[in-house]
């Protein structure tokens, strides 16, 4: 039999155990925790009552790009999102260059999860904790992708009901004000922009279904239907809290929050709210930290697979079905970065990281032909503008530091081609000359048979010599 049994996976590949609902569910878990719990202050650090307005801007980025990274994901259903559809659609270069800043961006997203989880959790040993999220929730992820999706729903769920239980609170008690949500004549364009880069790091979880191709049934009809549902349930969520939170603490004070819903729901006056916010925002973080690093194993075995990273990464486990030693590399490096790094940084730097991603991905999406189902070409315009608008607004130091890590990817991907360029000469050189030696055996083997080769001429006048004397 040349054919695999039904059910069975083949060696080398990822089983394919997800349907539509574990899809929107990991998108959900990876986008939440980001959001809320992460994004609202520094969005109105930078733009006061304007996050309103840098929550829509990011969300019709999001869509765009959502758009795009569901178009291609059905034509292209495999493991490593906006890689695979560069590689394949702008050349091998550009995907490398996306794949680059998925791995780098995300590793900084992992980073900041666990260290948010570590803020809610004990804040006095914050980066203790966080190395310790970060080693669970790899283990998770280790043995299996199903019992991640499991983990992730009921981490869902309890994020879920902590933020309801957030915006009930707000909603009735006589603190809030929907005069604090009214935008100020103060806000400016470049901080509503601002905003929205810092938000758009929370709606980036929907990445994490386009990777997730070779783990979905049916993806060409399931990638498509997961993103916009994910997409369009976060949006909800995040506007409902981000109103509730502008109208309990007002932008100045939620620009100052260390944790801004645990401060609206004392601001409320339901202080026992307090630490049950605290424990459903760790969960929401670990979470995130779940799908993120589920996202970034993915995006990297595609690129081991084509020798982008080392080959041997792209080892898949035999019974779990999951590339192992990617997610053990990626936890380490995790690990190592929320030992010593801080939440604003990792943000920032992500942000402008995932944004560079996500404007290959409309590029992409912009080559599609109309037998390929191309989209209006609008939305994947609109989305490539948008992300390079929000890049370049993004915090002085988080573009300084994503346009360097940008350039040393660049020097990698170079200094590897012309290495395996110089290796490529070397063995045709050798093979030349391998094969004149063998040419030159071959004749002389013959020459030999034939009694011409000078040798066997050498021999044959001696023996005549010998009897004419």
């Amino acid at each position: 039999m040349t054919g695999d049994a039904p059910g069975v996976t083949p060696p080398g590949e990822l089983g394919r155990s997800l349907g539509l609902f574990d899809a929107v569910v990991i998108g959900l878990g990876a986008m939440l925790g980001a959001g809320i719990f992460a994004a609202l202050a520094p969005a109105a650090r930078a733009a006061g009552s304007g996050l309103l307005v840098g929550l829509a801007v990011a969300a019709f980025i999001a869509y765009c790009n959502g758009t795009s990274s569901a178009k291609l994901a059905a034509l292209y259903p495999q493991s490593g999102g906006t890689y695979v559809y560069g590689r394949n659609r702008l050349g091998e270069f550009w995907g490398f260059f996306a794949g680059w800043g998925f791995v780098t961006g995300k590793v900084a997203s992992c980073t900041a999860m666990a260290l948010t989880v570590g803020a809610y959790a004990w804040p006095s040993h914050a980066h203790q904790v966080a190395v310790a999220a970060v080693v669970s929730m790899t283990a998770v992820n280790y043995f299996g992708i199903k019992k991640s999706a499991w983990l992730t729903r009921v981490i869902v769920v309890v994020v879920l009901a902590v933020l309801a239980a957030v915006v009930a609170s707000v909603a009735a008690s006589g603190a809030a004000s929907s005069v604090r949500t009214v935008i100020a004549p103060t806000a400016s364009f470049a901080g509503v922009v601002q905003a929205a880069g810092f938000l758009f790091f929370a709606f980036a979880g929907y990445a994490r279904i386009a990777t997730l191709g070779e783990e979905v049934r049916d993806p060409a009809r399931t990638i498509p239907r997961a993103i916009p549902v994910a997409l369009t349930l976060t949006l909800i969520v995040y506007a409902t809290v981000a109103v509730s939170a502008l109208a309990a603490l007002g932008p100045e004070q939620l620009a100052d929050s260390v944790s801004p819903l645990t401060d609206a729901v004392r601001v409320s006056g339901d202080g026992w709210l307090v630490p049950v916010v605290a424990v459903g925002a760790a969960v929401a973080a670990l979470g995130s930290l779940l799908a993120l690093i589920l996202g970034v194993s993915r995006t990297s075995l595609a690129m081991a697979r084509d020798r982008h990273l080392p080959h041997a990464l792209a080892a898949v486990h035999p019974r779990y079905k999951v590339p192992h030693r990617i997610e053990f590399t990626v936890g380490m490096a995790v690990a190592i970065l929320a030992a010593c790094s801080d939440i604003r940084g990792a943000i920032g730097f992500s942000s402008f990281a995932v944004l560079t991603y996500y404007a290959v991905t409309n590029a992409s999406a912009l080559t599609l032909g109309d037998d390929e189902g191309r989209l209006p070409r609008m939305v994947p315009i609109a989305g490539l503008l948008g992300c390079v608008l929000l890049a370049v607004f993004m915090p002085i130091r988080s573009v300084e530091a994503g346009v360097i890590v940008s350039v040393v990817g660049v020097v990698y991907y170079v200094t590897r081609k012309m290495l395996l360029g110089a290796r490529a000469s070397r063995d045709h050189r050798s093979q030349y000359v391998a094969d004149g030696i063998r040419d030159a055996e071959r004749k002389s083997t013959t020459d030999d048979i034939s009694g011409d080769s000078p040798s066997l001429r050498s021999s044959t006048e001696a023996r005549r010599d010998r009897s004419g004397d």
